[in-house]
């Protein structure tokens, strides 16, 4: 008997009968039956042979190197996922990270922080996500190499892992997961915006509610002072607000653009404007600056919000972070502080007036209650089509053809675009 395989819509059993997502669905012989047990799935026969393909990085300012005989990752603890890779998104940071050393834990090593594939093995049954489920998977654990993305089969927690829905390309899907959670979390938790104000379908968390009820303890200690002290409630971002985004027409960017207008917020966004502004006003843009002139863009800031900015995201460097700072608010008395985040640094010359904030990027994958929070709402955005995902630049060649693409992003040609590589024909 013959088995294929097929990527199909499937309906929730639970809820209103209206939530769609990718479903892989094994069919044997005619069609007549489906299972969804691994014994009988194409897609997992690799899973007999317990080897697979990856990505190696031995040593520092080296290119990867493909490797097609290492080990399939195994689940270890209750509620870990196994997932077939069927697309990856590239980040700057997977080749940041070899040319300059940093944020490798050791040599040789699996890097890849974004990815989408089929569920292939569950730790628990009655889990959200089940075998079959097409998923979106930010890998912000980058410690453990099980759960890398460059390599075929990768390890996730079910409460890391948006379900995709069907009207969703599966390669668009693999370039948002990172971007969301730096966004989410800057947003906030640093920020205190509080998400479950939005109407309908889009309503999300409020997650400095959901740190209230967790457990301190719970929490890795160098991120508690960010997750329970860094937005008191009189000082939290509100609806009506202004926010400043240096470096607006990255992905990051571009997703708390939209996140903010969901949220009622005014959003000034600093881009080449002229590459980029028409896609930032389709996405909601209040204020369009160029980046340019960075003296003329802080006085402009300044000008339209009458000197009272007091929330500004930057998305560069520490030299913009340096710029934006020159547009926040200074109170001289004990009035709310303006507050600052550098998502890849902060001013080394810092104003005891401003707040200076970093994003607990750990804090997804370390507490169950926020990740899942989290990744049940962005497959709630996504279904109601709430937010529009990055354009993507498809890439050939597999995992072969990562070094290659990572010297396209490297040279900045595809800047506001994602690069993502197709690791299956299905994706």
């Amino acid at each position: 008997m013959s088995t294929t395989s097929t990527f199909v819509q499937s309906k929730e059993a639970e809820g209103n009968g209206q939530d769609l997502f990718h479903r892989h669905i094994f069919v044997e012989g005619q069609g007549d039956s489906t299972d969804t047990t691994r014994s009988n799935s194409p897609i997992d026969a690799k899973l007999q042979t317990s080897k697979q393909n990856v990505l190696l990085l031995h040593a520092a300012r080296e290119k990867y190197k493909l490797i097609e005989d290492h080990a399939i990752p195994t689940l270890i603890h209750n509620g870990e996922i196994l997932v077939k890779v069927l697309a990856i998104g590239l980040n700057p940071i997977d080749w940041k990270a070899p040319a300059f050393n940093f944020g490798i834990p050791a040599l040789p090593w699996i890097n890849g922080r974004d990815f989408a594939g089929v569920v292939v093995q569950v730790s628990n049954e009655s889990s959200r996500v089940r075998a079959g489920d097409i998923v979106l998977v930010p890998s912000t654990d980058y410690r453990d190499i099980r759960k890398a993305a460059f390599q075929e089969y990768a390890v996730a927690t079910h409460y890391n892992a948006a379900r995709i829905p069907s009207t969703t390309s599966i390669n668009e899907a693999a370039s948002l997961g990172v971007a969301f959670v730096a966004s989410t979390l800057a947003l906030g938790v640093s920020f205190g915006l509080d998400f479950s104000t939005i109407s309908g379908g889009a309503k999300g968390p409020n997650l400095p509610q959901v740190l209230k009820n967790t457990d301190i303890n719970e929490i890795p200690e160098d991120i508690r002072e960010e997750c329970f002290s860094s937005a008191p409630e009189s000082e939290r971002i509100q609806r009506g607000d202004w926010l400043a985004i240096w470096g607006a027409s990255t992905t990051t960017g571009y997703i708390t653009l939209q996140i903010a207008k969901l949220c009622g917020l005014k959003v000034i966004c600093v881009a080449d404007v002229a590459r980029h502004g028409a896609k930032l006003l389709d996405a909601g843009a209040d204020l369009l600056v160029d980046r340019h002139n960075t003296e003329r863009a802080v006085e402009i800031i300044r000008g339209v919000t009458g000197g009272r900015l007091r929330f500004g995201l930057d998305i560069v460097g520490k030299d913009t972070a340096a710029l934006l700072q020159n547009a926040l608010f200074r109170s001289e008395d004990d009035g709310p502080q303006a507050h600052l985040l550098g998502l890849t640094g902060i001013p080394k010359e810092q104003d005891p007036r401003i707040h200076y904030h970093t994003v607990p990027i750990k804090l997804f994958h370390t507490s169950p209650a926020v990740g899942e929070s989290m990744v049940t709402w962005l497959e709630g955005l996504l279904q109601t089509e709430s937010i529009k995902l990055p354009e993507v630049v498809h890439a050939k060649g597999g995992l072969a053809g990562v070094n290659d693409a990572l010297d396209i992003l490297r040279e900045g040609s595809v800047s506001g675009k994602r690069i993502v590589v197709g690791l299956d024909s299905q994706a």
